[in-house]
């Protein structure tokens, strides 16, 4: 598993000044939960680009004060106008103590549907899944490898072979479909009119027989 590490500046003047003047100095206020007390510090924005703007899940090794701990980031605050990270939410993680996060969902295998000319379309990126800390995964790989032409693989049918795993997600909740392409639409419909076509002439041809 991935992990970004970076150091925190340890905070002790918590009032609306000092977070001010903070975020003016170009820091990001955080904190971190944990069973103990809350831990608030600093980061630079910079030390975690590579943790809050990427699609996979990563885990943060924080050190404040020469003491380590991994955590997961649970909320984010952006700046409405300038989208800058104004805060900053962290989940302390340890052993043995179950977890919610969401990871992302990655395809294996090919679709015969997609073979045939559908187009796959992706209708859920992440799942919710509650797990130990020491049994976090990066991603959920689907098995898409069934999935037909104008089907849909849902959340009940991802392999839960991972025991010490749950998924969160309603079971029906779709994850991806493989859809009929409007072209590949166009040309059965116009195949099948073309038969029809054909059918009529060749009951006609037999009506004029033998009608002689």
């Amino acid at each position: 598993m991935e992990t970004i590490a970076f150091k925190g500046q340890p905070r002790t003047d918590l009032g609306k000044r000092s977070t001010k003047a903070l975020r003016k100095e170009g820091h990001v206020p955080c904190v971190a939960y944990g069973s103990e007390d809350l831990i608030h510090f600093a980061i630079n924005p910079m030390d975690v680009k590579d943790l809050i703007y990427t699609p996979d899940f990563k885990v943060a090794e924080i050190e404040i004060d020469g003491k380590s701990f991994r955590a997961i980031v649970k909320d984010i605050q952006f700046h409405p106008v300038t989208d800058a990270i104004m805060h900053l939410d962290f989940l302390q993680l340890e052993e043995g103590r179950a977890v919610k996060v969401e990871v992302p969902i990655r395809f294996k295998g090919v679709s015969p549907g997609v073979k045939g000319g559908g187009k796959l379309i992706q209708r859920l990126r992440r799942l919710k899944i509650k797990t130990k800390p020491e049994n976090l995964v990066t991603e959920m790989r689907v098995d898409i490898s069934k999935l037909e032409l104008n089907e849909s693989i849902r959340v009940r049918d991802v392999d839960q072979k991972l025991e010490t795993i749950e998924i969160l997600n309603s079971p029906g909740v779709p994850i991806a479909s493989v859809e009929t392409p409007r072209a590949l639409r166009s040309a059965a419909t116009a195949a099948a009119k073309a038969g029809d076509d054909v059918e009529g002439a060749e009951e006609a041809t037999e009506e004029e027989a033998t009608e002689e």
